[in-house]
C-alpha cells in the first residue's frame, strides 16, 4: 500500500496523552491543538473534557480551521473519578452513565465523530457475567442518548484485564460478545483496539483483531513496557524504542497488515487511527510525536 495514508485512514493523535498536563481538563489546550493542526501529517485529533468553556470554544475553532476530524476520549474523567459503567452497585453504575451523558453533550458540541469509553474493573469470575450485563446496559443507554441527539457512535476501547487497568473489557472474544449484545439493539456502537494493550493481554495482533473485525471502528498505535521493574511498565504508552518495550516498526507493520487483511483499511471507511503515546519525565512532547511519525512512516512504507 504505497498510496498516501490519507487515502485509507484519518491519522490522529490522542492529544491529552501527548500533552499529559491536559488530562485534568485544564492547561494550554488551544495552543497545543494548534500545534497538531499546523502539522499536515495529522488529519484527526482526539481530545477529552476541557473545563474552561472559552478554551473549549477556541479548540473547536482550531479544529474547524485546520480541518481536523475530532474524536472524544472520556478516559481521563472515567479514570480520574473512578467511574465504573459495569458496577454491580446500580446507583454507582447509573451515576457513571449520567456523567458520561454530560461528556457526550460536550463531545457533540465539539463536533466529535466518536465518543470513546472504557469499562470498569473486572470483578473476577464470580461476578463477571453480571458485570457484562451491566456493561452492555450502560453502553446501550449511551448509544440511545447519543442517537437521540444526533451524536457520534459510542466506542468501547479494549484494555488489559490483569496487568495495569485490569478492565472487564478485556480479551478479544469477550469484547466481541459485548459488541454483539449492544449492537443487537443499537447500530451506533463499535470497538477500539490499541496496539499498546495487545501484549498486555497476551494476544497477537491477529488474535486481538480477527474476533472483533465486524465491530472495529477505530484503532490506536502505541507501545508498552512488559518488563517488571522497568520505567513505564504497564499501560503507560512510552515512545517507541523505550528500554523493555515490545512495539516498534515491525510490530506496527504487523498490526497494520492485520488491519488491512480484516478489511479495516479498505479505502472506503477512512477510520480514525491515532497515536497514543505519552512523554516520560523530562521528554519533549514534540520529539515524542516526531518519534511516532517516523515509526509510522517506516511501517506504512512496507505495508
Amino acid at each position: 500500500m504505497q498510496t498516501s495514508m490519507d487515502a485509507y485512514i484519518k491519522m490522529g493523535i490522542v492529544h491529552f496523552m501527548a500533552y499529559p498536563q491536559l488530562g485534568g481538563g485544564a492547561g494550554p489546550w488551544a495552543q497545543t491543538a494548534a500545534r497538531i493542526g499546523r502539522d499536515p501529517f495529522f488529519t484527526a485529533i482526539e481530545i477529552t473534557h476541557i473545563a474552561d468553556p472559552a478554551e473549549r470554544e477556541k479548540v473547536r475553532e482550531v479544529c474547524r480551521l485546520a480541518k481536523l476530524a475530532v474524536g472524544f476520549g472520556a478516559h481521563p474523567p472515567i479514570l480520574g473519578n473512578g467511574l465504573n459503567i459495569n458496577s454491580l452497585d446500580e446507583d454507582e453504575r447509573l451515576a457513571a452513565v449520567a456523567r458520561l451523558e454530560e461528556l457526550l453533550d460536550e463531545a457533540i458540541y465539539m463536533d466529535a465523530e466518536s465518543f470513546v469509553v472504557l469499562s470498569g474493573k473486572d470483578p473476577g469470575e464470580e461476578g463477571r457475567e453480571e458485570a457484562l450485563e451491566a456493561l452492555a446496559a450502560s453502553l446501550g443507554r449511551l448509544c440511545a442518548y447519543s442517537a437521540q441527539r444526533g451524536g457520534p457512535p459510542v466506542i468501547a476501547e479494549v484494555f488489559d484485564c490483569a496487568v495495569d487497568k485490569c478492565c472487564l473489557l478485556g480479551p478479544a472474544p469477550l469484547a466481541a460478545r459485548v459488541a454483539e449484545m449492544v449492537k443487537a439493539k443499537h447500530g451506533n456502537f463499535g470497538l477500539l483496539v490499541d496496539l499498546s494493550h495487545i501484549p498486555l493481554l497476551g494476544e497477537t495482533p491477529q488474535q486481538a483483531l480477527e474476533p472483533v473485525a465486524g465491530h472495529l471502528m477505530a484503532a490506536h498505535i502505541g507501545n508498552a513496557v512488559t518488563v517488571k521493574g522497568m520505567p513505564a511498565y504497564g499501560d503507560y504508552h512510552p515512545i517507541f524504542g523505550t528500554p523493555g518495550s515490545v512495539n516498534d516498526v515491525p510490530e506496527v507493520l504487523e498490526f497494520l497488515r492485520v488491519l488491512r487483511d480484516i478489511g479495516f483499511l479498505d479505502g472506503a471507511k477512512r477510520p480514525m487511527v491515532s497515536f497514543e503515546i505519552k512523554p516520560m519525565e523530562g521528554q519533549d512532547p514534540e520529539l515524542v510525536i516526531a518519534n511516532a511519525q517516523r515509526v509510522m512512516n517506516l511501517a506504512w512504507a512496507q505495508l
